[in-house]
């Protein structure tokens, strides 16, 4: 499988406009989870004639077509990344909205254990944690 979502589109025939290449590009180099506005944001500053509407259809079409992941984490904002991206869970910071990624092979582990229990191959799987940071001190 091609290897950036540039390239990914391509191949799937999806017709890609100059401000679709710079919107995917300002994906590829997130290495965050950007909501529709902070792409906005970033892509209008490669390409100001970029229209807010423009990056709604073109995140739309690029979710529609797999190639990117869409998460709501609670805070009522829609946050995108790539999908192709290697398996991680989430963890987010109640208190800043950070979106901090982990993997753990034990989770892991422990989830192909309960669907097997449970009589299931997974085949995919979202974890999501939410939680408040501990005090230090």
């Amino acid at each position: 499988m091609p290897d950036t979502i540039i390239s990914r589109c391509e191949a799937q025939g999806l017709r890609m406009t100059d401000q679709r290449r710079v919107i995917a590009r300002v994906l590829q180099d997130s290495a965050d989870h950007p909501d529709v506005e902070e792409l906005y944001a970033r892509a209008s500053a490669v390409d100001p004639k970029i229209s807010i509407a423009t990056v709604y259809r073109t995140v739309k079409l690029f979710e529609e077509s797999g190639i990117l992941e869409k998460h709501e984490f609670g805070d009522g904002r829609a946050r995108y990344e790539d999908a192709e991206r290697d398996h991680h869970d989430h963890l987010i910071d109640l208190n800043s909205g950070a979106v901090i990624e982990f993997y753990d092979p034990e989770i892991e582990a422990l989830q192909e254990r309960i669907a097997a229990r449970l009589g299931y191959a997974l085949k995919g799987h979202r974890l999501e944690l939410y939680g408040l940071p501990l005090k230090k001190g």
